[in-house]
């Protein structure tokens, strides 16, 4: 799959793979919020873009363009602009953004980045025939100020297969009906219990390892293989000028 950015003429983009580190995680004793996989997965499951200056927003609470103010550090200009009024604060992405037939574009907020006193708002856009810009709208909690940094991400986006979900066919069943499944789980609820209980003796196996890692490890009660294709890192290429890539082939 190829994932292209056009950047308008006269503008740069910066914009580089979501990293797997957040401050709030890394400030949990021991760091242990990065055990949990599926959020340290999803923190680098695709690309940010960066503010390359810094600015305050203010919304004072009205629906009016006006009524969200923006301050630009000293001597530069503000990525943000207020465009549709009722509290959003608007990004405008300088690129348009090209995907293969059938694939779109995933876009929001950086992923598990919550940033007091307002959300980023998540769209899909049809980068495989779209001749147009898109921007990235955060909206206002509360009535407030937020400051954003110069090197801060702003937007997070990843390619997405646009027929997955309409080619998706959703039921429901009793556990019992799939067996061997059913058994792992009993086996894994059974040998949690057990941990959690053998966590207050200090001398246990449980005490030592302080978290069960069968899905870190990507295991089962069968096996101690991990499964094919479990991942536990994400490595994706940044963005490089397509002169450059074609020196890197040759």
């Amino acid at each position: 799959m190829k994932l292209t950015a056009y950047v308008l003429d006269g503008h740069t983009l910066d914009i580089r793979p979501a990293p797997r580190e957040r401050d709030w995680m890394d400030a949990t004793e021991q760091h242990y919020a990065y055990r949990c996989l599926p959020l340290a997965i999803a923190n680098s499951h695709g690309w940010e873009l960066l503010c390359q200056t810094g600015f305050m927003a203010e919304w004072t609470g009205g629906n009016a363009l006006n009524d969200v103010r923006i301050y630009a550090d000293p001597g530069t200009h503000a990525p943000a602009v207020s465009h549709f009024g009722y509290g959003v604060l608007t990004f405008h992405v300088p690129c348009l953004f090209r995907t293969e037939e059938g694939v779109d574009l995933m876009v929001g907020g950086p992923v598990n980045r919550p940033k007091d006193g307002i959300a980023g708002l998540t769209g899909i856009v049809e980068t495989d025939w779209s001749p147009y810009t898109f921007t990235m709208n955060w909206r206002f909690t509360r009535p407030g100020r937020v400051r954003f940094q110069a090197g801060e991400p702003f937007c997070h986006l990843f390619p997405l297969q646009r027929r997955m979900l309409d080619d998706c066919k959703a039921e429901w069943r009793p556990l019992s009906d799939e067996p061997d499944l059913e058994r792992l789980y009993t086996q894994w609820t059974q040998s949690r219990g057990q941990f959690l209980q053998d966590l207050n003796d200090p001398n246990s196996e449980a005490s030592r390892e302080r978290w069960q890692r069968g899905y870190f490890r990507g295991v089962t009660g069968d096996s101690p293989t991990p499964e094919p294709g479990h991942r536990t890192k994400l490595r994706l290429p940044g963005f490089v000028r397509a002169e450059e890539d074609a020196e890197k082939k040759d």
